[in-house]
């Protein structure tokens, strides 16, 4: 039996059941406008329905606008807010019923607008001047308050009267300046939600601009070669477009008027008198404008009023071009046709200066007045193209192109032999030079060709026209006709399709073998067989063995070398080739032969166990690395690293790669490349006593080896002559050149003063005899106070002066310089010249002196020089 609490219980929980509850969540609501969200109703209890409503009281149903309402299961359903505004405020009520049992329960929903800043637009412009009314309109629940900064400081419109806050938020400047210029941040704030934001506008004040013309006027020629510069300069801000008017008709760039960048500057073309007149340079900005009238003077110029264009066939007789022209001074005419002027060189006429006749006479100018024509006899269609008429006079020039046409028969050109092979496509081109155009139609054994046949296609893309063959037997070779066809006439031309054979053998020149590769040089065929090599296949083998066999592609370049790979080291090998056209191979040359080199292993590498090699071909792989050597160079600090190729690594070396350093240092030198060719580097400039590391490295197509080492100490600094030695004596280089100067110049003037004394020469000698009037100490007087001369005859009839002084005795009979002349020193040499003294007198010059000259005989000569009779 059941207890009376259980009972109890059972009863209360039945109870229960059969009421119902209702409960929101969240249980209450606030949502940004233009934002989302939903409230979940959940119902306690067995509910049939659950509905959901409005503040107005209507039931939401689907459909309705920006609500929907979801049933998720028996106890829950959803509402959901979509893109939230104002008028979706209110109490949401959730209503669930069973038959007569029915449980609701609402949640109150806030709608508020976050700040929004609905119009801020940046950059606001105002012109200096105006009162600017900045722009700043900002939606929020409730209303925000608006701070506005200038450059970061807070505008306070006490401090300053000419800021003004507005009703509406905006920030007014009255008379705004340039200064003004720069950021203003409008920010608002919502105390209630402590909600805060700014939005920076750029202000910009512009300055009405100003203008100045360049010059006020201008004075121009009616020249093509000599247009109009008119210019005026404006200044503003922003930086005022320039603008051209004349006769109230605005001015753009065109065939007639050119205006530069920023429009400061007019152009006029090809001036004419109409272009005269005042002009009107507008400078224009934001802020407003400006304008300034230049006058433009024109003057007269050449200017080709009839020119016309001309058309002749080919061998007419002649066809005449006529120029006119007005300007004042009349103009002078002249014809050109490329770089040919017609009256240069020409013969001019005895009768009519102004006809000029060419040479051959198929090219005649006649002018007269304003008018010049140009005739051309005996037409050929090299005349045809662009003649330019020239008129020119003492203010400048004109000219005008006109083109000749000349209709002319066809000329085929192209090549007349086209090489193939049967089943290769091959285009014979007849390229077709003619006026008016041709029409082109193939013959073969005078038969027209069809435009599609079965092995034969014609392209007509003029002046070209393509016959594409392909031969399917030898009888589609031979000769195809092209003939080319106009009003004119038509000319024909044949073309050649040539059976092409194989190439011939290419001659291997040189083979230069590695440890486990080998390049080979060859020259290509003296033929190809009429078409392309495309490439060649390469044989070689070891001796006694199978031919290994390889092909090499002929690309854009002529190819005159291959690299062959996978050879055993230190093997004899032959090698052969040939080459291969569209037709076929060609006989292979004759075999060459090589040897290729040993492996070598350098003693650098860092493993300790060498790399092993099978027996057989070696695959490719990077090289091994150089084995160095170092050697000292002349000064101590320079170093010559040499290094040994070691193995290739199957693949040809491509070039070193060397980097050194100093020991102590982490920064490497800039690393070296050398060509595989090289055997060493010259390392110069190192640090005396130093210790540097040196790195070379080998690369090959396959990679870079590990580097060889070498480990090298430069010698210590040579010992230079110490510094106080040279400061010992307190004097430099200069000073001590200064010193050595003055020794050597009093020594010259001892030695010169020695010389006066002794010799009665020198430099004071010359200067006491040309300047003083005085002769040397000891020196003999040049007034003889009393002399004899006497003069005698000998056997051969030689007259001897002697001469004689008061005098008695000299310095110089001392034995202290040379022998002065004395009375038995002959004055005259033996062929007759006379004999100066010491005083460089001349025997003339002597007899006209004070002293008393006698001849004597020579059988009595006197005894002693030094015993002369008064």
């Amino acid at each position: 039996m059941l207890q009376t609490r259980d009972i109890i219980w059972g009863l209360l929980v039945i109870g229960c059941a059969a009421a119902i509850q209702v409960q929101i969540t969240p249980a209450q609501g606030e949502i940004s406008v233009g934002e989302s969200k939903f409230f979940l109703c959940e119902v306690t209890g067995d509910a049939k329905d659950i509905d959901w409503y409005a503040p107005s009281g209507e039931k939401i149903v689907p459909g309705t606008p920006d609500l929907s309402v979801t049933r998720n299961d028996e106890a829950t359903s959803t509402l959901i807010i979509y893109h939230a505004s104002v008028d979706d405020a209110g109490n949401y009520k959730c209503v669930a019923k069973n038959g007569d049992q029915e449980a609701q329960t609402t949640v109150p929903v806030k709608i508020f607008q976050k700040i929004h800043f609905r119009n801020a637009p940046s950059p606001q412009e105002f012109n200096e001047g105006d009162d600017a009314d900045i722009i700043c309109d900002v939606d929020s629940s409730p209303p925000a308050n608006i701070i506005w900064k200038h450059k970061s400081s807070r505008i306070q419109p006490a401090k300053d009267v000419r800021y003004a806050f507005l009703e509406n938020g905006h920030l007014q400047i009255r008379s705004i300046k340039k200064t003004d210029e720069g950021p203003y941040t409008c920010e608002a704030r919502v105390m209630a939600r402590g909600e805060i934001d700014f939005r920076t506008m750029s202000v910009i004040v512009n300055v009405l601009p100003t203008i100045r013309a360049r010059q006020s006027e201008v004075n121009a020629t009616a020249d093509i070669g000599s247009p109009a510069l008119l210019a005026c300069d404006a200044d503003g801000f922003p930086e005022p477009t320039v603008t051209w008017a004349h006769n109230n008709v605005d001015l753009e760039t065109g065939e007639k008027y050119s205006l530069n960048e920023d429009g400061s500057e007019l152009i006029i073309k090809d001036v004419t008198k109409v272009d005269e007149g005042d002009y009107v340079c507008k400078a224009k900005n934001k802020a407003g404008e400006k304008t300034e009238e230049v006058s433009l003077n024109v003057f007269v110029q050449p200017k080709i009023t009839f020119l016309n264009n001309q058309t002749a066939s080919e061998f007419d007789e002649q066809v005449v071009l006529t120029c006119e022209a007005s300007g004042d001074p009349t103009p002078t005419i002249s014809w050109s046709f490329g770089n040919r002027v017609f009256t240069e060189g020409e013969q001019a006429s005895w009768t009519r200066p102004d006809k000029y006749e060419s040479i051959d006479r198929n090219v005649v100018v006649r002018s007269h007045a304003r008018v010049s024509s140009l005739t051309l006899k005996n037409i050929q269609f090299t005349y045809a193209g662009q003649y330019l008429c020239t008129a020119s006079n003492s203010i400048g020039q004109d000219n005008q192109h006109m083109h000749l046409e000349v209709r002319y028969t066809p000329k085929i050109l192209g090549m007349v032999t086209v090489f193939t092979w049967e089943g290769n496509a091959a285009n014979i081109s007849c390229e077709v030079d003619a006026h008016p155009e041709a029409s082109v139609v193939w013959f073969r054994d005078g038969f027209q060709l069809p435009a599609n046949a079965t092995n034969m296609k014609i392209y007509n893309t003029p002046p070209f026209s393509y016959l594409e063959i392909t031969p399917e037997s030898q009888s589609d070779f031979g000769s195809y006709n092209c003939t080319a066809a106009n009003m004119m006439g038509s000319e024909s031309k044949e073309f050649l399709l040539i059976q092409a054979v194989v190439p011939s053998s290419p001659e291997i020149l040189q083979v230069e073998p590695f440890s486990s590769t080998a390049v080979v040089e060859f020259e290509e065929p003296e033929s190809s067989g009429g078409v392309p090599i495309i490439k060649y296949r390469v044989q070689w083998r070891l001796a006694g063995r199978e031919w290994t066999t390889k092909e090499y592609h002929v690309g854009d370049a002529d190819m005159t070398t291959v690299a062959i790979v996978g050879l055993k080291p230190e093997s004899n090998y032959e090698v052969k080739m040939s080459a291969i056209n569209g037709k076929g191979e060609g006989e292979s040359s004759l075999p060459g032969s090589f040897k290729t080199k040993p492996v070598q292993f350098s003693l650098t590498m860092t493993s300790s166990v060498p790399p092993s090699f099978a027996a057989t071909s070696l695959p490719l792989r990077e090289p091994s690395a150089p084995k160095l050597e170092g050697k000292p160079q002349n000064g101590g600090n320079v170093l010559k690293v040499k290094w040994t190729e070691q193995d290739d690594g199957g693949s040809p070396i491509k070039h070193y790669l060397v980097r050194y350093k100093a020991t102590h240092v982490s920064d490497w030198k800039p690393e070296i490349r050398l060509p595989y060719s090289s055997e060493y580097v010259v390392l110069s400039g190192l640090d005396w006593d130093t210790e540097y590391l040196v790195y070379v490295v080998a690369e090959n197509q396959q990679g870079r080896s590990i580097p060889g080492v070498l480990r090298y100490r430069t010698d210590v600094e040579p010992t230079s002559v110490p510094d106080k030695l040279n400061r010992g004596s307190g004097l430099g280089t200069g000073a001590i050149v200064g010193i050595l100067i003055v020794i050597f110049f009093l020594l010259l003037v001892g030695v010169d003063v020695t010389c006066y004394f002794l010799n009665k020469c020198g430099l004071l000698m010359c200067i006491a005899v040309n300047f003083c009037g005085k002769a040397g100490p000891g020196a003999k007087s040049k007034d003889m106070e009393e002399g004899k001369a006497a003069f005698t005859k000998d056997e051969s009839k030689e007259p001897i002066v002697e001469v004689r002084t008061e005098e008695e005795h000299t310095p110089n009979q001392e034995g202290r310089g040379p022998t002065e002349p004395n009375e038995t020193t002959p004055l005259t040499e033996p062929d007759g010249k006379a004999v100066k003294d010491e005083n460089g007198k001349s025997e003339t010059e002597v007899k006209n002196a004070t002293t008393e000259v006698k001849t004597v005989p020579n059988e009595a000569p006197q005894a002693n020089g030094n015993e002369s009779k008064a």
